[in-house]
């Protein structure tokens, strides 16, 4: 080692030779010698140069040494053993190749030593067995590719990208777009997998595989497969996820042994009779496509046991399915399941339209009017949201505006467990109508659970709009480089008020005499069965689901064995009682199966949603019990929903659970800006993401902890009350008698700045506080309770103290205030700021009533604070 070390440093000194100048790859030939070294192990390294009479230089064929980047020439001394790059330097030949089995994906670059391999240690490489390389090198890509046909033993390959991510931590996208006709030799192979490359066709070669039983093409640019897919008649496992395919091939039918297979994530549209005849599918992922009916050939497979087929414009699913003896799981979510069918939206799922002939228009935030003409015009508003005018939905060019304002209580709608998720949108003028239909999109954001639609008021009352989501424009220029907003797009006729809610997952279907079968999109397991004859006229049936936590459940019980199943809220139209049993299917609660349940500990609870009661129906209705579900028959619609716990008195714990669920806990804060310790950040937000949000602001702002755990109802109104000695700095429109008042919305930042002053002149720190209460501003505020704390004590939540440094300003006026000339104008910024010292804080009302605006003056006393 240390004879090695020391040849190196000399190494180091020595001019370079013409051994050592670098070929046109960038290689020096002791750099070949070196790799070549390492890959056939030093031992076989010097018997292969014994053997070889000729040079070694001579002994590789200018294809190769043209060809290969790591190419390797021979020395006459001895060489540093290195693979590095692509492969660290600690790592050499028996680090990845072990026994039949080569992994290279794991290094940057890793296919360019594939043909070293082969070159040096053939015997070795002849019997390889299972092979996996990375797709991001292109040159490295294209040299391995002329190895692989010679790798004939294979029975495993894995040619995948996105397996390294850029210095901006975006994944390396693989660049395979093609297999040459050669790799049809690896007549072995069993599984295959190029997923995360371009492939925008199938490979013929593939075709040849016959004893393939695995094939992987995810996230491709795939958008059909060849009618010849059937001879692959070993597959067993198919996934296309990802792709571009508008249909399926009918020889996919002929894939008897084909036990799963994936589509989800494509353009599907319809899919072919011949799945029918795949006797041994057992898992079926149709979901996130575009299908709006299934084939009822479905009912042949007799195997299957999972179908997923969430996320269509399926309006029914076929009778067929429910007889399936294996199927036991079958997930309808984010289906229009009973809905009539609805024309299509006038854009496509995809981003944008693409249609280059349509104009646009990215505006400002200080752009609030822009124009149309009668070519139409595609509208990127600040913060995500977009409008897409259509060609001739004006006949003349018009002027239109926009604007984005907070929420106010007054003007957005929230039913039950509905939760905001924008800001309001407003578009002028209002009832303005055009000749097509706009698409008007808004930015909202993320949501676990429940529908996202678009709500609309038109000045006198709200309606819920057919909604469609998707992602906003690469193109938008409010968002470079970061990924697009979530869009709420809706498709309207006249311009008003617009904003986006989360609602509980609704499905609903039309009941006439022949009877009908709603699904819950929430939970499949959630069936109501009408039979025939239970209505003599068609009426419209409604179901939502909402779904509560098994710890909130045991938290509020005291009982570890508690468990509560999901709420259910049945409605009709008209309103009247059926004419026969409607069978209901729900979920036993979660850690509740058939064979254990203790029946006495069962309670099936009905609501009243006037009187807001609960009342143990368990005994009036005819309630059994399966392995996993509960059933039970009623003729009247309401809420129901089952319990399993030993309390006697279910009703009352039933009640308080219901509010919770309409509750949410948050915490306060109130910071102050270190430059400037007037400035005040008041926020109320979820209490888990409270500590997270305090430590994103604490290079600007510091502060006390976030206040105790408090609940607020969605839109429920709060305020903010500074107490003992400080007081807002300004006077604002959603502030009176110093309290600043809020509207919680669990979505949204619920955050506003502030300045504050001393509420008397002090020559001493100023220690306040800031208390948040319930409640609306009430307009008679006694004096005495305003000196000591604004607000009733049963609406106060926390209270978080502040700290104002002494005041050093004088607030006495003294001498003339220039208030302008009229050749510069009456007010200007300029002589606006050289009086604000004199006259203190009068300076923000002699700006209004002179004509400024608030939000005008709010930016000057940021600026100059």
């Amino acid at each position: 080692m240390e004879r090695q070390q020391k040849k190196q440093a000399e190494r180091k000194e020595w001019p370079a030779t013409p051994d050592e100048e670098g070929d046109a790859d960038g290689f020096t030939n002791k750099r070949r010698v070196m790799l070549m070294e390492t890959a056939a192990g030093p031992d076989l390294f010097r018997k292969m140069q014994k053997e070889e009479s000729p040079p070694l230089e001579a002994s590789l064929s200018s294809e190769h040494t043209d060809t290969w980047a790591p190419s390797i020439v021979s020395s006459s001394s001895s060489s540093l053993p290195c693979l590095s790059p692509p492969l660290p330097p600690s790592v050499g030949l028996d680090g990845v190749l072990v026994e039949e089995r080569l992994v290279l994906d794991v290094y940057r670059g890793g296919a360019e030593v594939l043909p070293v391999f082969w070159e040096f240690v053939q015997e070795r490489m002849r019997g390889l067995q299972y092979l996996r390389l990375g797709s991001e090198d292109e040159g490295a890509l294209e040299r391995a590719l002329k190895v692989l046909p010679l790798l004939t033993q294979l029975r495993s390959l894995a040619i995948r990208g996105c397996r390294f991510h850029d210095p901006q931590g975006d994944p390396l996208p693989g660049l395979l777009s093609s297999l040459p006709d050669s790799v049809s030799s690896l007549s072995l192979l069993v599984h295959l997998d190029l997923s995360f490359n371009q492939l925008s066709s199938l490979p013929p070669c593939l075709l040849s595989f016959s004893r393939l039983s695995e094939l992987l093409l995810c996230h491709n640019n795939l958008t059909t497969l060849p009618e010849g897919i059937g001879a692959l008649g070993s597959l067993r496992r198919v996934s296309l996820l990802g792709n571009r395919l508008v249909d399926l091939p009918r020889d996919l039918g002929l894939l008897c042994r084909l036990e799963e297979l994936d589509v989800s994530f494509n353009l599907l549209e319809n899919l072919p009779d011949e799945l029918g005849q795949l006797q041994n599918l057992q898992r079926l992922e149709l979901s996130n496509n575009r299908l709006r009916a299934l084939p009822e050939t479905l009912g042949s497979l007799r195997s299957l046991r999972q179908l997923l087929i969430q996320s269509n414009d399926l309006r029914s699913v076929p009778e067929c399915l429910h007889s399936l003896p294996m199927l036991d799981n079958l997930d309808v979510r984010n289906n229009p399941l009973g809905r009539p069918p609805t024309p299509p939206p006038l854009a496509h799922t995809t981003p944008v339209v693409e249609d280059s002939d349509i104009p646009e228009l990215h505006l400002g935030f200080n752009q609030h009017s822009f124009q149309v003409s009668p070519a139409g015009c595609h509208v990127f508003l600040p913060g995500g949201a977009e409008l897409l005018f259509p060609r001739q939905c004006v006949g003349v060019v018009t002027q239109l505006q926009w604007a984005e304002k907070r929420p106010d209580r007054k003007w957005v709608w929230l039913e039950e467990h509905d939760v905001l998720l924008s800001r309001q949108l407003e578009l002028r003028p209002h009832g303005a109508t055009f000749e097509k239909l706009v698409e008007v999109c808004i930015p909202y954001r993320k949501t676990r659970k429940g529908d996202v639609v678009v709500r609309r008021f038109d000045g006198q009352s709200w309606t819920t709009q057919t909604t469609m989501t998707r992602r906003g424009s690469d193109k938008h220029s409010c968002r470079p480089g970061g990924r697009p907003a979530r869009l709420a797009c809706c498709s309207v006729s006249q311009f008003s008020w617009f904003v986006a809610v989360r609602c509980p997952f609704l499905d609903s279907c039309c009941v006439s005499s022949e009877g009908a079968l709603l699904v819950s999109q929430c939970h499949p397991g959630i069936k109501l069965t009408f039979p025939a004859d239970c209505t003599a006229e068609t009426r419209t049936v409604t179901l939502q689901v909402l779904q509560v936590a098994l710890s909130e459940v045991q938290d509020l019980t005291g009982d570890p064995h508690a468990s509560a199943g999901p709420l259910l809220r049945l409605s009709q139209t008209p309103s009247m009682h059926f004419l026969q049993p409607i069978r209901v299917q729900v979920p036993l609660p979660p850690g509740v199966t058939g064979h254990m349940v203790d029946l006495s500990r069962l309670h099936l609870m009905h609501g009243d949603p006037t009187a807001h009661t609960w009342t143990d129906v368990t005994a009036q209705v005819s309630l059994y019990v399966t392995h996993i579900y509960a059933v039970f028959f009623i003729t009247h619609f309401s809420w129901y929903w089952l319990w399993y716990t030993t309390h006697r008195c279910v009703s009352g714990v039933v009640r308080k659970m219901y509010h919770r669920l309409k509750q949410f806990r948050v915490r306060f804060l109130a910071l102050q800006r270190k430059n400037d310790p007037e400035q005040i950040l008041l926020q109320c937000l979820p209490s888990d993401k409270a500590e997270s949000r305090l430590e994103s602001l604490a290079d600007q702002y510091e502060g006390p902890q976030p206040s105790e755990l408090c609940v607020l109802l969605e839109g429920e109104q709060f305020f903010a009350g500074f107490e003992r000695g400080i007081d807002i700095n300004s006077d604002r429109p959603d502030c009176k008698d110093g309290r600043l008042s809020f509207t919680f919305y669990s979505h949204l930042k619920n955050i506003k700045e502030v300045y504050v002053c001393a509420t008397h002149p002090v020559q001493t720190t100023i220690r306040g506080q800031v208390s948040f209460y319930r409640g609306e501003v009430p307009s008679d505020l006694p004096e005495e309770v305003a000196r000591k704390r604004k607000g009733h004590d049963d609406q106060w939540m926390a209270t978080l103290p502040l700290r104002i440094p002494k005041s050093e300003i004088d607030g006495s006026i003294s001498g003339e205030l220039n208030l302008g000339d009229p050749e510069s104008g009456y007010l200007t910024q300029t002589n606006l700021l050289s009086i604000s010292l004199r006259i203190n804080q009068e300076w923000q009302n002699i700006g209004i009533n002179l004509g400024m605006s608030y939000e005008q003056l709010e930016r000057i006393r940021h600026q100059h604070r």
